[in-house]
């Protein structure tokens, strides 16, 4: 009973982490929409200090649906270890890059959907070798984790530097460098899934029958929560209103993620018990996520989609070995698809 108890608790984790990536991946396009549509009107952007989205339904959509996925996401911390459902976030990276393509005009070639399954490949090799954290049974047993002197060196580290990002390189460097604002939300982020692990805990607690709401711990775990929500939603709307949701996303998973399994590792103390091979096969589903955002992000401008592959094709048959080719262009202009010009200097250099 205890095994069907516990297979049953993993895939109800499993199918809210992934219900939770559908909607999070789904509210950065209405978000984006929304903020476009403001900055047609000519109101004050979000990027400055603008708060005119609140107006906005297509916003408010999108902050509703990403209420419901970190609904789920909350439920699913409940249910399964961090280091399970937030590498599932990486769903998210490919629902938001493939509505964007429909619904932003924001190119997502070749690279950008092999670098999507490869995100997909490394979550799931992620999931099957992830470390299973220490049993959290109780607020009792949380408030002793909360007390680690580990922890409490980690989240000092945090909240300083949080500070520093917020008060000190936002206002000289957030208009111009993505990773300002996203690692404000990032390293936030991290002190907010370990209050969603322990308020998940008094939520199975309450419903057990225990006076959970006579906790001191279970109120300020959500008071905590509610904070650092509120700063991930004012600094991960800036970003969005400054940069492309494709560069946004992707980079905030990556740092997300690794911020997450950090404050897992401490705070849990997951990966103790872990055989090599578990080891390797976990960093090995997280450098395979990196190396698909990378795709993702930094060939995002280049044209090369499922057209050209026939036209690169032909070009690589015509220079067979043997021949000449130091003038030969690479490409032909009648070859191109309608509408893309050939560059002006564009001649290849044979071996």
């Amino acid at each position: 009973m205890g095994t069907f108890t516990g297979h049953y608790e993993f895939y109800v984790g499993v199918g809210l982490a992934i219900a939770s990536s559908l909607f999070i991946g789904s509210s950065f396009i209405l978000k984006k929409k929304g903020l476009l549509r403001l900055s047609g009107r000519g109101a004050v952007r979000a990027g400055l200090g603008g708060h005119a989205y609140l107006r906005e339904w297509l916003w408010w959509g999108g902050l509703i649906s990403m209420g419901i996925g970190e609904a789920a996401n909350f439920a699913a911390y409940a249910f399964a270890p961090a280091t399970l459902v937030t590498p599932l976030g990486a769903l998210s990276v490919l629902v938001s890059a493939v509505l964007a393509s429909y619904f932003l005009n924001e190119q997502l070639n070749i690279h950008g959907k092999i670098g999507c399954l490869l995100c997909i490949l490394g979550s799931t090799v992620m999931v099957i070798h992830a470390p299973q954290e220490e049993t959290v049974a109780s607020l009792e047993s949380m408030l002793e984790k909360l007390k680690d002197p580990g922890f409490i060196v980690f989240a000092t580290c945090v909240l300083v530097s949080s500070a520093l990002l917020i008060f000190v390189a936002g206002p000289r460097y957030g208009q111009r460098n993505v990773l300002v604002y996203i690692l404000i939300c990032s390293s936030v982020g991290s002190l907010s899934v370990a209050c969603v692990k322990g308020l998940g805990i008094a939520l199975k607690e309450l419903f057990a029958g225990k006076a959970v709401w006579k906790e001191p711990l279970g109120w300020m775990l959500f008071l905590s929560l509610v904070v650092c929500i509120s700063v991930q939603i004012n600094y991960l709307n800036k970003a969005l209103d400054i940069f492309n949701t494709s560069v946004v996303t992707p980079i905030y998973y990556v740092l997300f993620t690794t911020a997450v399994m950090t404050c897992s590792a401490i705070l849990f103390k997951e990966w103790q018990h872990l055989v090599l091979m578990n080891i390797v096969g976990t960093i090995s589903g997280f450098l395979t996520i990196v190396l698909g955002i990378f795709l993702l992000h930094s060939f995002r401008d280049v044209p090369f989609t499922a057209d050209l592959l026939p036209v690169f094709l032909k070009h690589k048959q015509k220079n067979l070995p043997g021949t000449s080719c130091l003038h030969q262009p690479l490409l032909d202009s009648e070859d191109l698809p309608k509408g893309m010009e050939k560059p002006e200097d564009q001649d290849s250099q044979c071996l």
